[in-house]
């Protein structure tokens, strides 16, 4: 269970947060939701993959690992990546929306929460929210940018999806990683864009997702695939093979 409350500069003003990774934090996940505007930071560690909602709307994830609450990028309390999933990276925080009614701040504008019973929040240890003569943290400042990239990422996977649907690019993946001669994982329900299609896109097509800024994602989507090698030389690491 969570407690969710809007970030307010005077009742929150001593709160600090822990930044350590690790299974108290929720970071014992082996897929994370990403966004579009992550695909050139995650592509260069991650395998990005499409899945379906319980309303059958596309969204992308990538793998973190291959057993139920595995994630092979943690090592003690670090993420051993270059990049964290903004989802993870924002820590206790969300963006919530004022409801209709409020005074101040004007009703439906969106504003920061912050989980009040997330471990990582306390009074003593951690990165303070606030300086101590008022205005943001240099650490809150950056969470802040984590939780826009999320805000924004949002919208830009419906556009992003609403394109590739129209393509016909997306396709089902036979995602089945082998360990070793003895061990082998089947990911089920998870989907990719169809390389075969998309290199035969007309030129007026490749030239829309051009514009719409989704042909490079396009790419990144593809190149990534080929990071399941490095979560199987993790995997092994662990004497899995």
């Amino acid at each position: 269970m969570s407690n969710l409350v809007m970030l307010d500069n005077v009742e929150h003003f001593d709160l600090r947060v822990k930044t350590e990774r690790g299974e108290m934090f929720g970071d014992n996940i082996n897929q994370v939701l990403v966004f579009p505007n992550e695909f050139k930071d995650l592509q260069r560690e991650y395998a990005i993959f499409f899945r379906q909602d319980k309303d059958g709307e596309y969204q992308a994830v990538v793998l973190l690992g291959l057993d139920h609450n595995e994630n092979l990028f943690l090592n003690g309390n670090q993420w051993n990546a270059r990049y964290v999933p903004a989802v993870q990276a924002r820590g206790p925080f969300s963006i919530g929306v004022t409801q209709a009614g409020g005074n101040s701040p004007e009703a439906g504008e969106p504003m920061i929460r912050i989980d009040m019973d997330n471990p990582a929040v306390n009074k003593e240890e951690g990165y303070p929210l606030f300086k101590p003569h008022g205005g943001y943290s240099l650490y809150l400042e950056q969470t802040i940018v984590t939780l826009q990239k999320v805000h924004i990422g949002i919208e830009y996977s419906k556009a992003f999806f609403a394109a590739l649907q129209e393509l016909d690019l997306i396709e089902p993946v036979a995602a089945e990683i082998k360990i070793s001669d003895t061990k082998q994982y089947s990911i089920p329900g998870v989907f990719s864009i169809s390389e075969e299609r998309f290199l035969e896109l007309p030129e007026g097509d490749l030239a829309k997702l051009h514009r719409a800024g989704f042909l490079a994602l396009c790419y990144w989507v593809l190149s990534s695939l080929d990071n399941v090698n490095m979560l199987v030389e993790r995997k092994a690491g662990l004497g899995a093979a």
